[in-house]
């Protein structure tokens, strides 16, 4: 099923699931299941302080080709957006120009979206620390994108650091980084992603009541989570 845009629909539960969990336990679901998604070299611009989970909107950045009017970076996909979408950008890993700033914070936070990433640079983040919503990017600078970059495509696939990402799969981002999971896959990750953090909690507590760490980490007594049984 797709909404209006065509863009595909995400149960609200994966979402809500994704939120419990952090990114190196559904990184390491990823790993067991040999599936593609964790991204390198992506950090939050502020320090949110929860997990951001939601889906992915896409939008493709590039270098400005020819003078007239053009579409303002973004704009068209937040002006669309539906509460705990994540707005993604793929500017192709450039630094040197933003792609994202206040006024399209503003108008994210409004939409309800749940988050921004951006595969390149981003300014005004004292403003979208203030409106709370979670920004993650390679780095900030404050060289804005009008006459140096345009919107080239919208909810088309991208791609961010090396990972494949459409409209509709599911993104979840933290301190430690930001992950991508293809919402074909997302029932199996999220599952095998709810072991393992199950099995590191249980860990945690070993640890707190006075048990051995080289007891703990060996695999005979906290069995390590495979693949099996995964939905």
């Amino acid at each position: 099923m797709a909404d209006s845009l065509g863009v595909p629909d995400t149960a609200p539960d994966a979402i809500a699931r994704l939120r419990a969990l952090d990114v190196c336990a559904v990184s390491d679901a990823l790993d067991i299941l040999g599936l593609p998604g964790a991204t390198v070299g992506l950090a939050p611009m502020w320090p949110s302080p929860n997990t951001v989970a939601g889906r992915v909107r896409t939008v493709k950045a590039g270098p400005r080709a020819a003078a007239g009017p053009t579409t303002h970076i973004a704009s068209p996909a937040v002006a669309s957006a539906h509460p705990d979408d994540v707005i993604v950008i793929d500017n192709h890993g450039r630094t040197d120009v933003s792609c994202w700033g206040g006024l399209l914070a503003e108008a994210a936070v409004a939409a309800g979206i749940a988050g921004v990433v951006v595969d390149g640079a981003c300014r005004d983040v004292p403003e979208c620390a203030g409106l709370d919503l979670p920004l993650f990017a390679k780095a900030a600078v404050p060289v804005s994108a009008r006459g140096r970059i345009v919107q080239e495509e919208m909810d088309v696939p991208v791609q961010i650091r090396g990972v494949r990402v459409c409209s509709g799969d599911l993104v979840v981002a933290d301190r430690n980084g930001v992950v991508f999971v293809a919402a074909e896959h997302a029932r199996s990750v999220i599952a095998l992603a709810e072991r393992i953090a199950a099995r590191e909690t249980a860990m945690a507590i070993a640890v707190r009541a006075g048990r051995s760490i080289v007891e703990v980490m060996h695999d005979s007594q906290f069995p390590a989570v495979t693949a099996e049984e995964t939905p």
